[in-house]
Parts: C-alpha cells; structure tokens; sequence
C-alpha cells in the first residue's frame, strides 16, 4: 500500500509538472517555466543540504565524542532507559531529523527565488542615498539577499546547536547536576564553536540593520530620522562589534580551559550594550535632544522622505497650479471651456452592466462584467469616450437541466463578440446608444474575430477542436433561422495545448480528476484543451514577477477582441520612500461593489512603476509582453533574468497604442501619495495642516467609508492646449476635528497614450495638480450630494420618480474644470420593479458652486445653473449619439410668452394632481383598499407622465420650470 501511495502521489505530481510545461511551451515562455523551476530546485536543494548538514554534522560530532563511559549519576541514570530506547533507532533518527528540518528549510528556501533572481540580475538606479551614499540598487536587490543569507545561516545554526545539546546531554558530553565538570572538552568545543557562529551572525544582522533603516516606518516618514542616524547607527555598528568580540571569547574559552567565565562576561557585556548602546541612549537623544527642537533637527530627514518618494512613486514631475476656484461663472468664460470638450460622460460603468445584459445579453447563458470599462474609439473621425464590456459565456447562468459534463466542457466553451455604447448618449427612454451590438456583432468596429475563448468569465477548462469535416459541437452563436436554434462552430485557432494522445488526455485526466477527457468521444487527435484563460491569470503566469492591475479592460484591434492588462514592478526596500499597502489604497467603492475589478493584493511596497502593459488575445490566449517603462531599474533585472520575454516598447503597433491608457490602480496609489506628498516643505509637512485626504463615494445609497474611485473622461485642465482622455479624483481636507467637506484639490493624469500611427503622446502619464486655496469653499463632493438631495426642487421630481416601486441610482460624479471654477456632473438613473430590472438613464444633476441644475439633458440642467446667461455647453451631448452643438436663438426675455405660461401651468397642475393621487394611495393602502390602491397608482403613472412632457416643452422653449428664466441660447441635441 505504501508503495502504491508513493506511486500515486508520484504520479500526481508528475501530471501538474509536465502539464505546465505543455501550458508554457505552447504559449512560446519555456523560459520563464524553466528559469523559475530550476531557482526553486536549486535553491531548494542548497538550502536543504545546509541545514540537513548541519543538523547531521552537529548529531554526528555529539555523538563520537560522547564519553566512553557515562558519568556516574542520579540525572545519568534517568537518561539511561532514553539511551536504551533510542539506540536501536539512531541510525534512523540520525537521518531522519535532519532530512525532516531539512525539508523545512529547503521550503522556506525555494520561496525565496525572486530575491535571488533580483540580486543575481542586478542593476544600477544611478541615484545614492544621502546617508550612506550607496546606489539604490543595493537596498532593491543586494540587502534584502544578504538578509536571507543571514537569517537562513541563523536558522542552520540555531537547529544545529539544539541538536548538539540534546545529544551531548543525551549522552553524557553536558551536565546540568553539580558535582564534576559540567561538559566534555569535546561538547565544549563544539557548543562554544555554534555559540561563536550564531554571534558572529547576530553580528552581520546588527550591520545591516543600519542599512534598514533607510525603510524603518516611523510616526512620520519612512527612513532615518534625527535619532537614528545619529544614536541607533552608532548603536548597531557598536552592537555588531561588541558580537564579534565576544564570539572570539567564546572560540577562546571552547578552546582553553582558563577561559571558561569569560564569554558568560562577554554575554553579560552584550545583553548590557543592547540596552544601554541600544534603547536607553537612542531614547535619550530622541527625549532631550529631538523632542524640543523636532521641527529643526528632523528637517532635513523629512525633506530625504519627500524627495524619495516622490521620485519612487512617479511624482517627481506632478505638474501643481494654484486654482482660484470661482464659484459664480462667467457665461462666455463657460461656453468657452465647453466648447472644447467632445462630450461628458454620463454612463457609468459601474451601473449599467444590467442594462447591457437585458438589452444584449441575448440567451442566459451570455453574461458581461458586473462592472464595464471605459475606453475611446475612432468613430467617423471622432475620437468617442465608450462604454465597451465582453459578451462571454457564463455556465452560472445556464439553465441548470443543461448542465452537464458534456455541456459544459464541449458546448459552451466560449463567448462572442462585443458591446460597445457610446459614453456620452442615450436613447430618448434613457437606454446607452450602441454603435457595436448585437449577435453576429454589427456596427462600426469593422471585421474581427468575434468569439472569445479567454476571457474573466471563461469555463475552467473546454475541450475544443476538432477533425476537419467533423460535425461542429462548440456552441457559436443563437440562430433562430436554424433547425436546432443555433449556429455550432469547431475552433480552429492554435489556443490551448493538444490533448490528442493518448498520454496527453491521461496527463489531463489526472489534473482535473475527470475520467470523462479518456473516455469521451468528443476528444480526438485534434482536440485542444484550453484552461488557466482568465487575461490576470495568464499574464500573472508568464510573467509572476509583475503585480497586476486589476481591472483588465478589452479592445478591438486589428480585427482580435484582445485584453490589455497593466503591469507593475514594484519593491518595499527603496530608500527613504514611503511604504504604503496596496490593497488597502487600491480599494474603493468600485472595488467593493464589483467582482470583475478587484484591488491590489496586500503588499508592503514603496516603490512602483507601470513598467509593462500585456496583452490577451481573446481567441487564442496568446499573451504578450511589452516594455513600457524601459528605464525602469526593477524592470532590466528582470529582463536579464528571463531573457526575450518581453519585447521592447517600440514593437507595439500603432492599434495597441491608440488604446493603451493610464492604469487606474497606479493612480489610485498616487492620488493617496499626493494627499500628503503634495506638500514638498519639510516644515509644512512636519505640522500636517495642509494634507489631505480622497472623499468617500458620496452616490452609495447607505453610509460608506469606501472612497470615490477615479474616473476616466475626456476633459480639458487648465493649461492644456486640447481636451485630453484623463483620469481623474478629488481632494477634501483631512478628517478630524475639520469635517468641512470643500474642495482643496483636483488631479488629472494624460491618459492617452499614442495614436494609431503609432506615436507615443508626449502628455501621457502627465499628472496636473490643482491647489485651490485654503480659504477656499468650493463644496466637495460630499457636500455638493447633500445639496442635491436637499434641494426641493430635485427631491420632488426624485419622488415622482420613485412612484410604482422604481429606484432611483446615483451614477458617478464627475468632476471638471469649467468656467474657472469646477463643474460637478452627476447622471441619474431610474431602475423599475420586476423580475429583471435595469436602470436607463433619465436625468442629469449638475453643480457650479452651491447652484443646482436638474434636467434631462446635461444641457438643460447648466442652462438652470446659469439662469438665463446664455451658456451652451457645446459638447456635451447626451442623447441619440451625437454631440450637442449649440444652436444660438435670439433672446427670449419673455418669460410670460403664451408658450411658457401655459406650460407652467401644466407642470403645476400634473404635480398637484400627482401629489393628490400620492396621498390617496397611502389612504387606499393603509385601508387596505387594493383596488383603490391601484386606480390611485394609475392616475400616479398619469401625472407624472404630464408633469415630464410639460417640463420637456419649457426645456424646448429655453425656460426654467421654477424660475422661469429663459437662456438666450438654447443647446440641441440630436435625438433628445
């Protein structure tokens, strides 16, 4: 039975390996399979033969030169029976317990492959830091090396010495009962030796622990401050010292029996000097010395911490404005700023996946992302903001009579084509207006390969392919015109590994533990298995050196759906640069809320750069490298240590770099950094008055401490010559005893980054920074929702809109530049009851200042804002996908005109009559008169249906409905 264990587990363990490498030969990164493996085994089996032989050495030397003859003793004849039981087993144990700490060790060893590779592949970052004026790369890739060295070296003889104790004292070499010597000169001379080493080590630990201190956290900033450069750096050099001395008295004393008190001194002297030399003196310092003066003698450490993290981070070139917000506009000032912009972006892709999913979702088990992605596409000559989202397969969704192995394995094994809507429009109900729908996808992409067999929702595995002329068994695509209701397809790309031998489908068999890959007709000599096919974990594979965005958004280009996913090389041991956890700063209510984008892992880091940008292709799941960051020093290590497996920055086309955009979580990261790192005076920064912190997301129906996400959209900052695709997020001051929810900055990054003529734009990855003054009181965001939400005006047609059991969702705000001041735009939508309700967008909430406008169209609703002041907003359309454009009409001063009067007059009636029909189906339902309650409800949907048409004709005729004041411009859009 044990052998056939052995057998099993062998054979299990074999599967996985030669598995992975089909996996990675056939995707063309053998070499990364290859060079990771071989640092593992390598590593594992030097680690584990270091402490294997030292563990063996120390039992073996124990044990031939025990004494001859056991002393004579009460303690000696206890351990007689101990020595008894285990003598017939010490051959056994002499092997077993070092190939058992061994095992552990190896373990601990072979995790430890990146920090080898790092330091193996090392390279220069040209810069010093000021302490020890050492390249930076010592700290990245050389320190944290010698680190592992030390403590594994530590570990060895820690065990060693424990394994030389207990046989000594086993057999007789130590003594702990008084009455002759207490140990052999052999156990002496060999405890005293492992005694000398592991201070000798202790020794080496205290020195580099100087050089740790460049990423020592403090209350403050991370890096030396006042105190340890000048106490805790001459306490570990003197520490160091004080162990090697005493590690020589101990090599004295093991070796000379006159010497046997003195390292019991020696230790005294060491533990003495670790908390005097160590603790008490650096509290000295830091009580009487630092604490009177801090702001002085701690500037120019916080001015190291400033600098280095703002290079670390990408913030060195953050371009600052000082932005005396306005918070009345000047009408030209607006039309101007508005002008400019191609259109705002109302959909929210955190919202409308429902909407895709009941409009174009087509058969059940089509699914897409519970959050859509935002990118931009040449239409027509235009380059559009777009909501654009995958339609892939969902076994989840299927009808469950239809599950099977069979189904799901051989039939749904992939997804088909691509929505996209424009960002900017929608459909006079309120729905997205798609420019690429439908199955067969039609629209305005062009030709491409429609099915997506890797994707963020694919099946574990299929099993695809098939001989020529064989009958199709792959699910393509739903077809009412044919006999069986659908299209059927074999695929015939290279994606997946050949399963067609026999030794191929029992390797596979054993992996997924499904007999059915042997047995199964639907596996022939031309079968591919395709799994591992979500865009993260493919890329994570090839390249497991990369932290990985999490939000990798798809494209169309040169006729493939393709996933382009943002790589980062990151470390934790930059000097003087400060550490932030990743998941914790990459989490937001986006992140909260949708499956499909996750934050970053939890990772110590304080350094970062996007240095590769990957893509997936969704038909064949080839994955590629691009070198993005090319200077980037993290990056060249690693290119030496897996050689051609990425490929340099000017081998991506112009198609790719037309879609290629700034990765959110790497602005997630900054904008934290820049909530304090803005400021760059060490004085300021030691008082923190100034710093910052990202508002929570204000559109959460309940109370969240989550933050508000970033946005992409194309917006114009102040000083940029064109409108630009940006991301974007606000600032609010820090909390605590100030709550005051004001603006105090705005940050916008070039999210652009090429054409497709292939050039790189020089603005991309520009972040612009907007300083608004102290004093300043442009509400937040927070403040700017609770203004909406108390705005009279606003909460009755919200509550009409609420009427028939209808939600009202907030969708993102946005906020932008305009008019001198910031414009905050927030769309609404209105999801209705039912078996499968999706939300359609029904009015836009805008804010300039404490002015509110409320409306169907973007339009309409700054055109209430700036009550009557000619305002056009030129470009942001709205409704049937195209761009408004500002129509100029003679002035039309007469709010009593027979058309505005009457009008008025219909819009008050229709709320009378639908507060009144409000109030009676409340009587009706508490009486518990349904049928009341229902004619009530009838007269409801009636009123408000008048109460909309009548504001749509005062919207026509450039009125407000509460102040009746008459723009002398009104802004058309097509379709509205």
């Amino acid at each position: 039975m044990a052998i056939l264990g052995v057998l099993v587990v062998l054979g299990l363990v074999f599967s996985e390996i030669w598995t992975d490498v089909l996996w990675f030969r056939r995707l063309g990164y053998g070499v990364v399979y290859r060079t990771e493996l071989f640092t593992r085994v390598g590593l594992f089996v030097v680690g584990g033969a270091v402490m294997a032989g030292g563990v063996l050495s120390s039992l073996v030397v124990a044990y031939r030169s025990r004494p001859v003859y056991a002393p004579v003793s009460t303690e000696q004849a206890s351990l007689d029976r101990y020595r008894d039981s285990i003598e017939p087993l010490r051959r056994l144990v002499v092997i077993a317990v070092p190939i058992a700490v061994g095992l552990f060790a190896a373990s601990a060893a072979s995790q430890e492959w990146r920090t080898f590779l790092l330091w193996w592949n090392r390279t220069s970052f040209g810069t010093e830091d000021p302490q020890f004026h050492l390249d930076a790369g010592f700290y990245v890739f050389t320190l944290p090396w010698l680190q592992f060295l030390v403590g594994f070296v530590t570990a060895v003889v820690l065990v060693s010495g424990l394994a030389a104790i207990v046989t000594h004292y086993l057999y007789g070499g130590l003594r702990l009962q008084t009455g002759g010597p207490r140990m052999t000169s052999a156990a002496r001379i060999h405890l005293g030796s492992l005694a000398a080493l592991f201070l000798v080590m202790r020794g080496l630990d205290s020195w580099l622990g100087v050089y740790s201190l460049t990423t020592k956290q403090s209350t403050l900033i991370t890096g030396l401050t006042y105190t340890d450069a000048r106490a805790v750096v001459t306490a570990r050099g003197v520490l160091a010292v004080i162990s090697v001395i005493v590690a020589l008295l101990f090599l004295l004393a093991a070796f000379s029996d006159g010497w046997r008190v003195i390292p019991l001194y020696g230790v005294g002297l060491l533990v003495v000097s670790a908390i005097v030399v160590g603790q008490i003196y650096p509290a000295i310092v830091q009580r009487f010395q630092v604490t009177p003066s801090a702001q002085v003698l701690e500037a120019p450490y916080i001015q190291r911490n400033i600098a280095a993290t703002r290079e670390a981070y990408g913030l060195s070139g953050v371009s600052v404005t000082k932005y005396a917000a306005r918070t009345q506009a000047s009408a030209d000032a607006l039309r101007s700023d508005a002008a400019k912009i191609p259109g705002i972006r109302l959909m929210d892709p955190s919202l409308i996946s429902p909407t895709f999913r009941q409009l174009e979702q087509n058969k059940q088990y089509y699914s897409f992302a519970d959050s859509l992605d935002v990118d931009r596409y040449d239409i027509e000559g235009k380059v559009r903001d777009t909501v654009i989202a995958v339609r892939e397969v969902n076994l989840d969704d299927a009808p469950a009579s239809q599950r099977n192995w069979y189904n799901d394995h051989v039939v749904y094994t992939h997804g088909f084509g691509v929505v996209a809507a424009y960002g900017n429009a929608r459909t006079g109900d309120g729905k997205p207006v798609f420019y690429q729908s439908g199955i067969p996808s039609t629209g305005k992409l062009g030709d491409f390969q429609p099915r997506v067999y890797f994707g963020e929702q694919s099946p574990t595995y299929s099993i695809v392919g098939g001989p020529s002329g064989a009958t199709p068994r792959e699910l393509d695509f739903p077809d009412d015109k044919s006999p069986n209701g659908q299209q059927n397809t074999t695929y015939a790309g290279d994606g997946g590994v050949p399963i067609g031998s026999a030794f191929n489908q029992l390797l596979y068999a054993i992996k997924f533990r499904e007999q059915n890959i042997l047995l199964s007709d639907a596996v022939t000599s031309k079968s591919r298995i395709m799994y591992d096919r979500s865009p993260r974990e493919r890329v994570g594979m090839v390249a497991p050196w990369l932290t990985l965005d999490g939000d990798p958004y798809p494209a169309v280009i040169k006729g493939r759906v393709v996933w382009i996913v943002d790589g980062y090389t990151t470390t934790g041991k930059y000097p003087y640069s400060s550490i932030e956890n990743l998941g914790t700063v990459t989490s937001d209510s986006r992140t909260e809320r949708a499956a499909s984008v996750t934050s970053l892992r939890s990772q110590q880091v304080n350094y970062i750069r996007n240095s590769v940008k990957a893509t997936v292709d969704a038909y064949d799941g080839s994955v590629t490298l691009y070198a993005w960051d090319e200077s980037d020093p993290v990056l060249r290590a690693w290119r030496k240590a897996f050689p051609g497996v990425v490929k340099p920055l000017s081998q991506i086309s112009g198609e790719l770099m037309a879609h290629v955009r700034y990765p959110e979580d790497l602005f997630k990261v900054q904008r934290d950094l820049l909530s304090r790192y803005h400021v760059t005076d060490s004085g300021a920064f030691f008082g923190q008055q100034d710093f910052w912190r990202v508002p929570t997301d204000p559109t959460e129906s309940t109370a969240t401490t989550q933050l508000q996400p970033p946005y992409y959209l194309t917006l114009q900052m102040p000083g940029q010559d064109k409108a630009s695709f940006s991301l974007t997020s606000t600032f609010i001051p820090t909390s605590g005893n100030n709550t005051r929810n004001v603006l105090t900055g705005f940050l916008a990054v070039d999210s652009d980054a090429g054409s497709t003529a292939g050039e790189r734009s020089p603005g991309y990855g520009k972040l612009r920074l907007l300083e608004l003054p102290r004093d300043a009181v442009v509400p937040g965001p927070g403040q700017v929702q609770n203004n909406f939400n108390a705005d009279p005006t606003v909460s009755q047609a919200l509550n009409l809109l609420r009427q028939g059991k209808s939600t009202v969702k907030y969708g993102n705000m946005l906020t932008l530049p305009m008019g001198g001041g910031l414009l905050y735009v927030e769309p609404v939508y209105v999801q209705g009851s039912g078996d499968s309700p999706y939300p359609l967008l029904q009015r836009v909430l805008v804010a300039f200042g404490d002015q509110i406008g409320f409306s169907d169209t973007v339009d309409g609703a700054i055109n209430q804002v700036f009550k009557g002041t000619g305002t056009s907003t030129g470009g942001t359309g709205d409704s049937g996908g195209g761009d408004a454009t500002a129509t100029p009409t003679p002035s039309a001063t007469d709010t009593g005109s027979p058309e505005v009067v009457t009008a008025r007059a219909e819009l008050q009636k229709a709320l009378q009559d639908a507060r009144t029909a409000m109030e009676q189906s409340d009587a009706a339902l508490k009486a518990g008169d349904f049928t009341a309650y229902g004619q009530a409800q009838e007269r409801l949907r009636e009123a408000v249906g008048r109460a909309l048409a009548a504001e749509a004709k005062l919207e026509k005729a450039g009125a407000s409905p509460t102040t009746g004041a008459t723009p002398s411009a009104s802004a058309t859009s097509p379709g509205g």
